[in-house]
């Protein structure tokens, strides 16, 4: 039976002014799908790409990767969730700016108790995100000190929080004195504010001139210099965003000079490409919300209408923590 619903969608590549908030037809789930109404949608840097068209899809389409809300319908063929299951999903089809719809089952997990929707709908992405930075492309122990970009940023306070539960000391970057409090308050070691301090001097400074093994940097152009400059010999660049443009024209030889460095490019999806790797990560993730290692800053709630307004705040630097989409 098909349902309708308000979703937004955009026609064309663009500013936040191509955002539209239109009926549509959502269907029985297929088989492998769930129904989900929404009750919490979550914003992230990757939906204005999507949008501006850095990351291209064709149109039209929807927008959003990762919300939480109720099961109303299951498909033939799954067998990890029913009707009334609190979900949420951080990884699926573009769509999410949307009052109810259908979601492949593989990319849902079921929320336990102690994570409300608002908390899922602000941490799947995000905080998935950092599970496959933190335990995955460069697995950390603990004792390791590391640099992570925008510190103060959405990813960037769970990241925070989880290297401190790890005995992980992050440097964190900041761009301003508010940001980098913020930055400390939820757990990194220190904060470099990069508008007024030079980032590598201070971290070669931080770490007695061994700099460090690996940074996380989902800034992009205008922090990549500076990233390979806080490495140590053989360390690893870790890009994984581009909130300041894509990374372009890259000199391989760059590398070599700057001490035989490694680089990698990383997704979220190449992580947690099976539901059994969703759910190990998700089980990570919601084990350390639960027991309160990590808390989600919701800096600013917007009702779906104002998506446009969300996404210009986000895209400005005027968010702190995470932004999410309320439905009721």
């Amino acid at each position: 039976m098909e349902t309708q619903v308000k979703a937004i969608r955009i026609e064309k590549n663009g500013g936040p002014e191509v955002l539209k908030l239109v009926s549509v037809q959502v269907p029985a789930p297929q088989e492998n799908e769930v129904t989900i109404r929404q009750k919490a949608v979550g914003l992230n840097f990757i939906d204005i790409y999507c949008r501006s068209g850095l990351y291209a899809h064709p149109l039209p389409h929807g927008l959003g990767f990762e919300a939480s809300g109720v099961v109303e319908a299951v498909g033939s063929g799954v067998k990890h969730l029913k009707v009334g299951d609190r979900v949420a999903y951080g990884q699926s089809p573009l769509g999410a700016y949307a009052e109810a719809r259908n979601v492949p089952a593989d990319r849902v997990v079921k929320l336990p108790k102690g994570v409300s929707f608002e908390q899922a709908a602000a941490i799947m992405l995000k905080g998935l995100t950092v599970q496959y930075l933190f335990r995955q492309t460069y697995r950390l122990q603990g004792g390791e000190t590391i640099l992570f970009h925008a510190a103060a940023g959405g990813v960037g306070l769970i990241a925070c929080q989880w290297a401190k539960a790890l005995g992980v000391k992050l440097i964190g970057t900041a761009s301003t004195p508010e940001k980098a409090a913020l930055a400390k308050a939820q757990g990194a070691w220190e904060v470099i504010d990069y508008s007024r301090e030079n980032v590598a001097e201070r971290v070669k400074e931080l770490t007695n001139g061994k700099k460090v093994p690996v940074v996380y940097d989902g800034v992009g152009q205008d922090t990549w210099t500076t990233s390979l400059d806080c490495l140590e010999p053989r360390g690893l660049m870790v890009s994984f965003g581009n909130a300041s443009g894509p990374v372009n024209g890259i000199n391989l030889g760059v590398l070599a000079s700057k001490g035989s460095l490694f680089v990698t490019r990383p997704t979220l999806g190449t992580h947690v490409s099976t539901l059994a790797k969703m759910k190990a990560a998700a089980d990570e993730l919601f084990g350390l919300v639960s027991k309160k290692k990590i808390d989600i800053t919701i800096g600013q709630r917007f009702p779906l209408e104002a998506a446009a307004d969300a996404q210009e705040a986000l895209a400005g630097r005027k968010t702190v923590g995470a932004t999410i989409l309320t439905l009721d």
